[in-house]
């Protein structure tokens, strides 16, 4: 239930949610790079035990998209980060999510969150910082 209603949540505050400003405290509140470093492994590992998703990773090189992913949510909590990776469109464009995907990626992301112990609401932060993506990983 707590997962339906942060998703429900997310979108609805999500879209109007702006980026990182410079005096940002979300990536301290996160742990800073150690701290995204742990959410990322708690996440990933989530994602490649959920049976809903699991095979979207199987090509996947996963020490890079460890790398990749805790480099944008470095960019998008203000840490001092620079994302290196291609945009969420091209990176997502011919894998074909579907909203029930990328809902159960949110979950997922959710568990990894909970097991690093991070508080609710700085949670919500984070994912409202990037629910605006949905409209760029979602193709069909």
């Amino acid at each position: 239930m707590k997962h339906l209603v942060i998703t429900a949540l997310v979108f609805a505050l999500g879209f109007a949610a702006t980026s990182a400003r410079a005096d940002d405290t979300l990536y301290n509140d996160l742990g800073g790079e150690k701290g995204i470093a742990t959410i990322v492994d708690h996440a990933t590992a989530a994602f490649l035990a959920d049976p809903r998703i699991k095979d979207s990773f199987s090509e996947t090189n996963m020490d890079r998209f460890k790398l990749k992913l805790a480099e944008q949510f470095c960019v998008v909590a203000g840490g001092p980060c620079t994302y290196s990776g291609q945009s969420m469109a091209a990176a997502h464009k011919a894998l074909g999510i579907k909203d029930m995907d990328f809902n159960a990626l949110v979950e997922d992301l959710q568990d990894g969150l909970d097991a690093s112990g991070v508080p609710f609401a700085t949670q919500n932060r984070l994912l409202a910082r990037l629910a605006p993506m949905h409209k760029d990983i979602v193709t069909r």
